[in-house]
């Protein structure tokens, strides 16, 4: 019988921030200026005859959390919600603030739980020597995956040094 041989070696890591990312606005200026400036000097390519840019948001997901309190303040019932894009995020929230209906079946107001809310969004980057990996963003840290160049998490690593929000 055959036996399976390693063909390569991917790699996982994880930087835990110090503090959650604070809101979802600089949560989304932090993906986007990976996505605009390319700190990574990552390259296009070509995979079954479709052209990819360098860096590629492949999923995002943003969780809205409400508590629903009473006139004491205190929690008589909670919702969250998940949506796949900010615009949806934001409009969500909107949305379930103002229903009433829900404020009444819940038996208080609502009120946004923003400290407890998620934001999670997967860049994909082709680096110069072919590789592909991703970046995985999240409030509370940041995730590199399928790389076997360690030159690759230090260019990672040194551009996270470079922003405050990722100590």
């Amino acid at each position: 019988m055959a036996d399976f041989i390693q063909s390569n070696v991917t790699k996982s890591a994880v930087r835990i921030l110090a503090s959650p990312i604070e809101d979802v606005t600089t949560f989304n200026s932090i993906v986007q200026s990976v996505i605009t400036d390319n700190p990574f000097a990552c390259v296009s390519y070509m995979t079954a005859g479709v052209t990819h840019d360098p860096v590629e948001k492949t999923k995002e997901a943003y969780t809205v959390k409400v508590v629903y309190q009473d006139t004491e303040a205190k929690t008589v019932g909670s919702l969250s919600d998940r949506f796949s894009s900010i615009a949806g995020f934001n409009a969500g929230a909107t949305a379930i603030l103002a229903n009433t209906a829900l404020s009444t079946a819940n038996g208080g107001t609502a009120v946004r739980d923003s400290d407890n809310e998620t934001y999670s969004a997967t860049i994909r980057c082709h680096d110069l020597n072919g590789e592909l990996f991703n970046v995985t963003f999240s409030r509370s840290r940041v995730s590199l995956t399928s790389y076997s160049d360690e030159a690759i998490r230090t260019k990672v690593e040194t551009w996270a040094d470079t922003v405050a929000a990722l100590a």
